[in-house]
């Protein structure tokens, strides 16, 4: 099988170099021949020195593929390579789109790859560029069973936890709604260290306490121990926080939900970028509390990039 991958990013790289990994070890019995396309040559050639094929144009890639796989920073980005990539792909061919975008694009572009005898799969991540490396991630899958039972074997290379969520687009709105609860528990979190710090508590107490408690999140475990050490590095830019954090305010405002947090959560990513630019890392929202009080939360011991010490596990279907 030639799986195509368009998108060589923070995370797109990781899950590629997963299917890389399947590939040589030949486990599995899927039998991947991954052949990359990045506008980065340097992405493209660790790639290839390490055993990948590479396609210098969308359209060299496209007719030469059995399966696809496109993780791109923007609904806009994805949908430019789609209409360049789907008149040229072989009829049932399988599309597995991984990037967060619009519910409503992925139907457009569902649509239109039916369209031409290809079956897309929307299949966004969750976890962390951490556990993208590892093969840990889960994946929400997004269109007709019949295409999920096709893309399964592949996505339990890329993932761990791999949910059917229905038809098109609905990966894509649980994608975003997910994001923005993440986003939120980063929010709060600067605001928690604020107040403790301020306090006088110790600052390696203070993230213990909130992680043995009912305070604890997904954020917390992972950013917040960045923010203790001042790396901030957790993969991800503010200016995605807000494309996603937008993405969410989309689908409420579509469902005629009006909503009080997210307006003012979005207001603080978006000072965060003008203080700080829109490719600095989204944790740095925290600092402006670290700014504006004079103050740090530098505390001992804590890492200054997350690393998935869960052993990788062979995916599954999460079963509703």
């Amino acid at each position: 099988m030639i799986v195509g991958f368009v998108g060589l990013g923070n995370v797109g790289a990781k899950l590629a170099g997963s299917l890389l990994d399947d590939a040589a070890s030949a486990s599995d019995g899927v039998g991947i021949e991954l052949v990359v396309h990045d506008l980065n040559a340097e992405a493209m050639g660790s790639f290839v020195e390490r055993g990948a094929g590479s396609a210098a144009t969308i359209e060299e890639l496209a007719p030469n593929v059995d399966v696809i796989v496109t993780c791109l920073p923007s609904p806009a980005i994805c949908a430019s390579v789609a209409e360049t990539m789907l008149p040229l792909m072989k009829p049932d061919t399988l599309w597995l789109e991984m990037s967060t975008t619009d519910a409503e694009e992925v139907k457009r572009l569902g649509a239109l790859a039916a369209e031409h005898n290809v079956t897309l799969l929307e299949c966004p991540v969750s976890g962390g560029c951490h556990r993208a490396a590892t093969g840990n991630i889960s994946i929400f899958a997004g269109g007709p069973r019949e295409a999920f039972d096709r893309g399964l074997p592949l996505l339990k290379i890329l993932g761990r936890q791999i949910l059917h969520t229905g038809d098109w687009g609905t990966a894509s709105e649980l994608k975003v709604i997910t994001n923005y609860l993440a986003a939120i528990h980063l929010a709060a979190t600067g605001e928690a260290f604020a107040v403790a710090k301020k306090a006088g508590l110790d600052m390696a107490t203070t993230y213990h306490a909130i992680a043995i408690s009912s305070g604890n999140s997904f954020s917390h475990e992972t950013e917040g121990q960045l923010i203790l050490n001042g790396s901030y590095d957790i993969n991800f830019t503010l200016d995605l926080v807000e494309k996603d954090t937008d993405l969410f305010l989309d689908v409420a405002r579509n469902s005629g939900v009006d909503l009080e947090l997210a307006p003012v959560v979005r207001a603080a990513f978006a000072d965060a970028k003008d203080r700080y630019g829109p490719r600095a890392l989204s944790p740095r929202v925290v600092q402006r509390f670290e700014d504006d009080l004079g103050v740090d939360f530098r505390s001992p011991g804590f890492p200054a990039e997350m690393i998935d010490t869960e052993p990788r596990e062979e995916g599954y279907e999460v079963t509703v």
